[in-house]
């Protein structure tokens, strides 16, 4: 397995900046006594982050398409679903975490009720954003309409919040099955990933072998970040981190080394990293960003 280079970190550099410069003008307010919600959805929306999800639309888009403008917008909404879902997963009711990127959590700064209201307003704007982007090709209106199902259906009850859901009722259990543990985690990781990957292929015009390629690629690079983050919450460095070592553990939430232990979880993760280059591999896509990024899920230190 490589290990990150040079242009893929330049390559995300790039990313990240033109997509916090677009958020910075999706996310203002149009009127002053809105200026206090908007603050709060500004302070954990461009706090920084990988930008990850945002880096794997524009990626795939260029991959397919050749250039990347049409899903720009796209890739912010779903930042700004990506934002709001931290900001819930912060509050006492959910993971009580004091520290995210290194800052204090949002209902830390603003209250509990301004941080449930930041995470409405950034997931609702989220869609919003999406509705409006421009219907020009390569983007047709059936695509768009593709595009925000599939944003939808990651983002929610089937998706991201399943997941969520599963977690909370898994935390403490004593015995967490292999496969409940797969399921939370293809849930509240995988899915944005997955919708990340095949919204931006959809809005790009691929076909439906290609797009059948890249969702096993997106389901493998789903499964290597949460087992990377699982894993780093055991070994990782704080500083690296923003946020504290070990608070999986203390919490008995459902986890990779909890369950299989940290030999196995670095196997299963390189047989996952090996799954998603074969799925590249099948359209000739293996000397790609896609392939670059795979390696980079499994490598980081953050």
């Amino acid at each position: 397995m490589k290990q990150s280079n040079t242009g893929l970190l330049q390559f995300m550099k790039a990313c990240k900046s033109e997509v916090e410069q677009r958020l910075d003008e999706l996310v203002r307010p149009s009127r002053d006594d809105s200026a206090r919600i908007y603050e709060a959805m500004r302070y954990s929306l461009l706090s920084g982050g990988k930008r990850l999800r945002a880096v794997l639309m524009i990626a795939v888009a260029d991959v397919v398409f050749g250039s990347h403008a049409h899903v720009l917008d796209a890739a912010c909404a779903l930042e700004m679903i990506h934002a709001y879902s931290l900001i819930h997963d912060d509050l006492p009711c959910m993971d009580d975490d004091d520290l995210r990127r290194g800052m204090p959590t949002n209902h830390r700064v603003f209250g509990e009720a301004m941080a449930v209201l930041a995470g409405d307003g950034l997931l609702t704007l989220a869609f919003v954003t999406l509705a409006g982007m421009p219907i020009s090709p390569p983007v047709t209106h059936d695509r768009l309409l593709r595009c925000i199902e599939e944003i939808g259906v990651g983002a929610g009850p089937e998706g991201m919040v399943r997941g969520q859901a599963l977690d909370i009722a898994s935390t403490g259990a004593a015995d967490v099955s292999v496969d409940l543990l797969r399921s939370i985690h293809a849930a509240k990781t995988g899915a944005l990933f997955l919708a990340a990957v095949r919204a931006a292929a959809i809005l790009s015009g691929a076909s439906d072998r290609v797009l059948s390629s890249l969702s096993a690629y997106a389901r493998a690079l789903g499964l290597v970040f949460q087992i990377r983050d699982d894993m780093l919450d055991v070994i990782g460095n704080e500083a690296a981190l923003g946020k504290r070592v070990g608070s999986d553990y203390s919490k008995k939430k459902a986890s990779y080394p909890a369950v299989f232990g940290m030999e196995e979880s670095q196997r299963l993760m390189l047989e996952a990293v090996a799954s998603g280059h074969e799925a590249l591999a099948a359209e000739g896509l293996s000397n790609t960003l896609l392939s670059e990024i795979l390696d980079y899920a499994a490598t980081r230190d953050r």
